[in-house]
């Protein structure tokens, strides 16, 4: 990684960052938390904070649009490219923004009044029903008394019939004079208007309250009739303006893709605005700093001649300071995603991508263990990047599980398994002569049940080279540091105790001689850890105890190595359920209803089958790179490289080179 300087008049500022930003080559830094001595920095934070209100304001509108009048996508739409425009169509968006800006702000304008709307049928609703229960009276709620005569509207607590109520209170006030009407009962409330002499109102609110009497939280001064009359003709009149705030929105939804349009381009004009920031200048010139790959040196100097007259000048980066930018080549590089997912090396780490590629889709075609399956990977993702032509970042995954499909199809191969047992399946059918997928093949293969014992000693030996090799990581990184004690105590001394064992459990299976060598090695290791591992301690007895005590990570090892047996668990979970959904697709012979019923069931059940062991695959082929493979020697912490670049979500300008 290189250090870049590039000086250039301050009027050349537009064109040189506009080439910058479509070349990605540069990552923007600034040269202090200060301008330097006769330089300026613009605050563009007033700028920023419009461009990302604008950005907020076209995504909010996009919401809108999508939840009143979805875009018909078809289901592989998500590994469409972004549409591609010339660099020219991005100064017609720029003068429709302000157009476009003003449909948006009517859009959220319109949904917030859908909200009121929605906010207010609400209310209106539990105003409706709380008037419900009165429905039948035909006197204001809020009726006042007569000369004579006390009226009080209002609820009790539970059930009450005329007798009860009446028993009720002439039990509570018996020289109180009273009639009452109910108008509403249910398991826990009465609605009544009581009546009684205007001198005996206080009495017979005294009772009433006595039993739990109250009256309405909102009495009216009209009927509950007329009341909910009203409610009702303005609830239709609010759902009519709902209605015709929906319509004026998706007649604006022709504007979605311009909205799209705008949203990238205020996206594109913050990222420019943040580079101005950090930019050093003066009336007449400005100065720009940043980091560039050295391999991209001579095509910077190219661009920067094109786009202005500007000095360009490059230096050794620090590489505790310098970002880290991987590169790899076609086979792997669509790995490189699943290594930052983890983390991105450091400058004291080794690029670990070539490695966890082979690895990655070798474990993953012993997983998913089926040539079928694989077969069908390998046209699915090439299809797909012939049709589509993806981004960068989709290719990548495309060819991540392109590459895995080509393992899958070998081990599929060696198990002996094409969509299960298939093959077999069909030619028995249709014979009438049983036969088995080894018999049809013409090569030897390996059965995961019958031969399951194989199959884990096979999973057990590529997990130990899949650790050896960590491990040879490891030397090589504490050889590079010139830590030569750890590179040969604490990491060559346990590979020479791994090999030895895999010497000795060799020698079991074949004769003496093997085995004896693979004891002397082990011991002769072991010998070397205890002598080594308690170095750092202080006394001869410490430096032994702890010698002896580092032989207990024996047991890590062999914890590590049994990780591995989830490459026979899941390749025999893929071979037996697509042989499972095989059986049952023929239970109805090979008449024509058998034929539609084995067709239903094969395809419905092999899609599951790839379904869930394909996760199953990925997940745990995943897990075997970053648990047992990186706890061997990757550190990470680095920081990405993060060039300035056009990152837009619905369009790239034309030869502009961001993933």
């Amino acid at each position: 990684m290189k250090k870049v300087r590039i000086i250039a008049l301050r009027q050349d500022r537009k064109r040189v960052l506009e080439h910058l930003q479509d070349s990605a080559l540069v990552q923007v830094t600034n040269s202090g938390d200060k301008a330097s001595d006769g330089f300026e920095r613009l605050d563009t934070t007033a700028q920023l904070k419009q461009f990302e209100r604008n950005a907020e304001l076209t995504e909010q509108a996009l919401k809108i649009l999508n939840k009143i009048a979805p875009e018909k996508k078809g289901m592989l739409s998500s590994f469409k490219g972004r549409k591609e425009i010339d660099p020219d169509e991005i100064g017609r968006i720029a003068a429709d923004s302000a157009k476009i800006i003003g449909i948006c702000q009517k859009i959220v304008k319109l949904d917030k009044q859908r909200a009121d709307y929605a906010a207010e049928q609400v209310r209106i609703r539990t105003s409706l029903a709380q008037l419900e229960p009165w429905k039948k009276l035909d006197i204001p709620l809020n009726t006042k008394d007569t000369p004579t005569t006390a009226v009080l509207i209002g609820t009790l607590p539970k059930m009450y019939d005329d007798t009860l109520l009446s028993e009720c209170m002439a039990r509570e006030c018996p020289e109180l004079i009273f009639e009452f009407e109910i108008l509403y009962t249910s398991a826990n409330m009465t609605c009544l208007v009581f009546f009684t002499p205007k001198k005996q109102r206080e009495l017979a609110e005294k009772a009433l309250r006595t039993i739990g009497f109250s009256q309405p939280l909102n009495p009216t001064s009209r009927t509950p009739q007329v009341k909910m009359q009203r409610q009702q003709q303005k609830s239709e009149e609010i759902a009519q303006k709902d209605e015709e705030a929906k319509k004026e929105i998706e007649e604006l939804v022709q504007y979605r893709e311009r909205i799209c349009e705008t949203q990238d381009y205020f996206v594109l004009r913050s990222e420019k605005y943040a580079v101005l920031a950090n930019l050093d200048q003066t009336k007449h010139v400005f100065v720009l700093y940043g980091y560039i790959p050295e391999e991209d040196c001579e095509e910077l100097q190219a661009i920067c001649e094109k786009a202005a007259s500007c000095v360009v000048e490059f230096e050794e980066a620090d590489p505790a300071e310098a970002p880290v930018k991987l590169k790899n080549n076609r086979f792997a590089q669509p790995a490189q995603s699943i290594v930052t997912m983890y983390s991105t090396p450091s400058h004291e780490d080794i690029d670990p991508t070539p490695l966890l590629a082979f690895f990655f889709y070798f474990f993953f075609g012993m997983m998913f263990s089926d040539a079928g399956y694989g077969l069908l990977m390998i046209l699915a993702t090439g299809l797909a990047i012939k049709i589509f032509k993806p981004d960068k970042r989709m290719y990548n995954n495309l060819k991540l599980f392109q590459y895995c499909g080509v393992a899958t199809v070998f081990w599929g191969l060696v198990f002996g398994s094409i969509f299960g047992d298939a093959p077999a399946m069909f030619y028995t059918m249709f014979t009438g002569q049983p036969i088995t997928m080894q018999e049809l093949l013409p090569w030897p293969t390996l059965d995961t049940q019958k031969d399951a014992l194989m199959i884990m000693i096979l999973s057990i030996a590529l997990g130990l080279v899949h650790i050896l090799v960590g491990m040879g990581c490891k030397f090589y990184v504490c050889f590079k540091r010139k830590e030569y004690a750890k590179a040969f105590f604490d990491t060559g001394l346990w590979m020479v105790l791994l090999i030895g064992a895999a010497v000795l459990a060799v020698g079991m299976a074949t004769n003496g001689t093997v085995l004896t060598i693979g004891v002397v090695i082990m011991i002769a290791a072991a010998v070397g850890l205890v002598l080594t591992q308690g170095r750092e301690k202080k006394g001869i007895f410490g430096k032994l105890i702890g010698g002896v005590a580092s032989l207990y990570d024996v047991t890590s090892y062999i914890s590590d190595l049994l990780s591995y047996s989830r490459l026979l668990a899941l390749g025999l979970t893929t071979g037996v359920m697509a042989q499972v959904f095989n059986m049952l697709s023929q239970l109805f012979g090979t008449n024509p209803i058998g034929i539609i019923f084995m067709i239903l069931v094969f395809v419905a059940g092999h899609a599951i089958t790839i379904g869930l062991n394909a996760l199953g695959s990925y997940v745990h082929t995943m897990r075997l790179q970053y648990v047992e493979m990186f706890s061997k020697f990757y550190e990470g912490g680095g920081k990405p490289f993060e060039p300035f670049s056009t990152k837009s979500k619905y369009f790239k300008t034309k030869g502009s080179k961001e993933e």
